[in-house]
């Protein structure tokens, strides 16, 4: 093949290519507690989360209960990588949220009555979109955690 060709076929090919859009995790969604792993934690008896993502912005709602009672959390953020602000259960929560890939991945540090804890989710959506996986690495003045939430589309 004539060197010289080499170098525009490579360039047609790549402009060929269609550029894969991020995931989309837009919707409602509810844990399956069968599939998800708590580690030593109980699992929540209801957790159930909302998801608007028209990205770069994201807005997740989440209502979840168990042995504490009833909570629910509204976050807002963007996933580029820039800096968002949100209070949880009072304390102001500074997250950074990017893609890795077609992993979302959202990390925070957050005070706590028992010193900081640091937490980071890694999302991903299965190929049908029906099914989101959270796996989360916490740590903190307790040791290492890690917990996986397996969320089924509404």
């Amino acid at each position: 093949m004539n060197r010289r060709l080499l170098p525009a076929i490579l360039i047609v090919a790549a402009i060929a290519l269609p550029a894969t859009a991020a995931p989309n995790f837009s919707g409602k969604w509810k844990l399956d507690s069968a599939k998800s792993n708590f580690g030593p934690m109980p699992a929540p008896s209801v957790f159930n989360r909302t998801v608007t993502h028209e990205d770069p912005s994201m807005e997740v709602s989440t209502t979840q209960s168990g042995r504490q009672g009833e909570a629910t959390t509204h976050m807002k953020y963007t996933t580029d990588g820039k800096e968002s602000v949100n209070t949880l259960r009072g304390a102001e929560v500074k997250s950074i949220v990017k893609w890795d890939g077609a992993t979302l991945v959202i990390s925070y540090k957050r005070e706590t009555p028992q010193g900081e804890i640091a937490v980071e989710e890694r999302w991903t959506l299965s190929e049908d979109g029906k099914t989101t996986t959270i796996n989360s690495k916490i740590s903190g003045g307790f040791g290492d955690l890690e917990l996986k939430h397996v969320l089924d589309k509404q």
